[in-house]
C-alpha cells in the first residue's frame, strides 16, 4: 500500500491562473452598444472632454470598474468613446475592463491608444494614463517590486499634487496590496486610510463604502463591515455584487436568513441580466461564486434541496478564474456530507481531470476524501499521491494545502495511527479558522464538521469533542455545531447536555427541510 507523503510543500497563492485568451464573443459583448443605467451607484472623475454625454458614459463605465462588472465597464467606455473618439482615458479604463475579461491582447492595443492620445489630453488625463501605464508594467512582472514601488512612488507624486482626486485615493488604497493586480478585494488595514478620505470627498458615491467593506472583512472588523455593505448595497441596488456583499456580512454576523435575501436578490438581478442581454452566465465569475454563497447558505440552514440546486448548477459552469474553479470542490463536498458518496466520488473524478494542476489535485483530494469514507484505504493514498504530483511546481498549489492535509489526517485515522492524525487534523482546523474573509469562514466552518464527523467515524472521541468545541467557537449560532456537541455528550452519557444541545440544533435548523435526516437524529 502506498503511504500519504507525511510533509507538505507550501505554495504561493496566485491571484489568478492562466486561462486561455477570450473567444471573439466576449470581445464582441464588450463593444455592443449600451445606454445610461440607473441604480448602479454614482462614480465621477471629470475627464478631458465637451461632451456630457462622453462623460456620463465614461462616468458609468468607472462604476461598473469599482463593482468588477467587467463586460458593462467595457460597453461604456466604448460607447463613450462613440461619442468623443478623442477621450483618451476611456481607452484607459478599457485596459483594466479587458485584462479583467482575460483579452490581454484588446487590453495592451487598449492601454497603446490611450497612450497615443495623451500627448493632446488634459494633464489630469495624462497623469491618469502615465499612472494605468505603470500599473500595468507592476502587473505584468509581479516578481519585480521595482515596478511596483515605481508605481505607488507615482500614485503619492499625483495625490501630492491633487490631494482631492478620489480615484487617485482609492488607487492608492489598492496599492497598497503586494499584488500589483489587486482591484480592491484583498485590501487590509493600511488601504483603510485612503478609502476614508474618498469616502469623505464623496459620502454619496459607492466606491468608498465597496472597498471598505473589503478592508474591515479582512481584518475581522465584520460590525464595520455590514455598515459599509449596507451603504454599498444602498447606493448600487441594481447591482448584484452590492447585494452580494451585503449577504457576506450579514451571514458573518448571524442574520443568516436576510443574508440569503440578499444573496437570492443578486442572484436574480444578475438572471434577468444575462438574460434580457443574452450574454452566457460564465462570462461573469461573480454569477458563479454568489451561487456558492447562495448554495452554501441554504446548506446552512438545513435547506439541502435549494443548496442542491444551486451548488450543482454552479459546479456545470466554467470559469477562467482559478479561486472559482478550485471552489468546485463544495459540490463533492456537499454530496459527502450528505452520504452520496459514489456520486462524490465522481464529482471530484470529474474535477481531476481539469486543465489546471491545481484544480486537479483539488480534485484528487475530494476523490481521496470519498474513497475514504467507502473504507479503500489504498486508493485515499493513490489520490493523495496524485494530488502532491500535481501541485508540485504549481502556480496557486497553496490553495489545496489545507485540503490536502486534511485528508492526510483522516488517513491517519482510519489507519490506527491516532496521534499523528490527531495531530495533523488540529493542525488543519487551526489554519482554516485563520484564514481570512466571509467566504474562508464559511468554508471553514463546514471543514470543521466533516473533521468532526471524520473523529466520530474513527471512534476517536477526543478528537470528535474537540472538533466540536471548535466549531462552536467559530460559529455558535450553526445547528450542525450544536449537533456535534450533542452527539458527543451523548457518547459521554450526558443527556441533560445532549438534550440542551439538541434542541439548540432543532431551534436553528427551525427552517429546514422536513425530511432532514439531522432532524430524526434530535429526537
Amino acid at each position: 500500500m502506498h503511504l500519504l507523503l507525511a510533509a507538505l510543500v507550501v505554495f504561493q497563492q496566485a491571484h489568478s491562473h492562466p486561462a486561455p485568451p477570450a473567444t471573439p464573443s466576449v470581445l464582441e459583448v464588450a463593444t455592443r452598444p449600451v445606454p445610461l443605467r440607473t441604480g448602479i451607484g454614482v462614480a465621477h472623475d471629470p475627464v478631458g472632454t465637451r461632451s456630457k454625454d462622453a462623460q456620463a458614459f465614461y462616468d458609468q463605465g468607472l462604476a461598473y470598474l469599482h463593482s468588477y462588472v467587467w463586460i458593462e465597464a467595457a460597453r461604456s467606455f466604448n460607447q463613450a468613446l462613440r461619442v468623443d473618439a478623442n477621450l483618451a482615458l476611456a481607452h484607459a479604463g478599457l485596459w483594466l475592463a479587458y485584462t479583467e475579461l482575460n483579452a490581454p491582447a484588446a487590453a495592451r492595443e487598449s492601454l497603446a491608444r490611450a497612450q497615443a492620445l495623451a500627448p493632446r489630453a488634459s494633464e489630469h488625463d495624462r497623469r491618469h494614463i502615465e499612472l494605468a501605464a505603470l500599473r500595468a508594467a507592476a502587473e505584468g512582472a509581479r516578481a519585480d517590486a521595482a515596478k511596483l514601488a515605481a508605481y505607488r512612488a507615482a500614485l503619492d507624486r499625483a495625490l501630492a499634487a491633487d490631494r482631492n482626486d478620489e480615484e487617485l485615493l482609492l488607487a492608492r488604497g489598492f496599492a497598497e496590496s503586494d499584488d500589483p493586480a489587486e482591484r480592491g478585494q484583498g485590501s487590509a488595514s493600511a488601504s483603510i486610510r485612503f478609502y476614508q478620505m474618498a469616502r469623505a470627498l464623496a459620502p454619496d458615491h459607492f466606491a468608498a463604502h465597496h472597498f471598505l467593506t473589503h478592508a474591515y472583512e479582512n481584518i475581522g472588523r465584520f460590525d464595520e463591515a455590514l455598515a459599509e455593505g449596507s451603504v454599498y448595497a444602498r447606493l448600487a441596488p441594481k447591482v448584484p455584487h452590492a447585494r452580494h456583499m451585503y449577504g457576506h456580512d450579514l451571514r458573518k454576523v448571524g442574520r443568516i436568513d436576510e443574508a440569503i435575501t440578499e444573496f437570492a436578490a443578486a442572484d436574480a438581478l444578475a438572471t434577468a441580466y444575462f438574460k434580457a442581454e443574452q450574454i452566457p452566465v460564465a462570462y461573469d465569475w461573480h454569477y458563479q461564486h454568489n451561487l456558492d454563497l447562495l448554495g452554501t447558505s441554504y446548506q446552512y440552514v438545513g435547506q439541502m434541496a435549494n443548496a442542491e440546486a444551486r451548488l450543482k448548477a454552479s459546479f456545470a459552469i466554467s470559469s477562467t478564474l482559478l479561486q472559482q474553479e478550485f471552489n468546485k470542490r463544495e459540490w463533492p463536498a456537499f454530496l459527502l456530507a450528505r452520504g452520496r458518496v459514489t456520486e462524490s466520488l465522481a464529482a471530484a473524478l470529474e474535477m481531476a481531470g481539469h486543465r489546471s494542476p491545481v484544480v486537479s489535485a483539488a480534485g484528487h483530494v475530494a476523490a481521496g476524501q470519498a474513497r475514504l469514507a467507502m473504507g479503500d484505504l489504498k486508493a485515499a493514498a493513490d489520490e493523495a499521491n496524485a494530488a502532491l504530483r500535481a501541485m508540485r511546481g504549481s502556480e496557486g498549489g497553496g490553495l489545496v494545502e489545507a485540503p490536502l492535509q486534511a485528508l492526510q489526517g483522516a488517513f491517519f485515522l482510519r489507519a490506527g495511527q491516532q496521534d499523528k492524525g490527531r495531530a495533523t487534523l488540529k493542525e488543519v482546523a487551526q489554519k482554516i479558522r485563520a484564514q481570512p474573509g466571509p467566504d474562508a469562514w464559511t468554508q471553514a466552518l463546514f471543514t470543521l464538521e466533516s473533521l468532526a464527523r471524520a473523529a466520530r467515524d474513527a471512534g476517536d472521541w477526543p478528537l470528535a469533542e474537540w472538533m466540536a468545541q471548535q466549531m462552536l467557537a467559530h460559529d455558535p449560532n450553526y445547528a450542525g455545531t450544536h449537533l456535534a456537541l450533542g452527539l458527543v455528550a451523548g457518547h459521554q452519557g450526558d443527556a441533560a447536555r445532549r438534550r440542551a444541545e439538541f434542541d439548540l440544533a432543532r431551534k436553528y435548523w427551525k427552517n429546514a427541510d422536513p425530511d432532514l435526516p439531522e432532524l430524526n437524529t434530535l429526537k
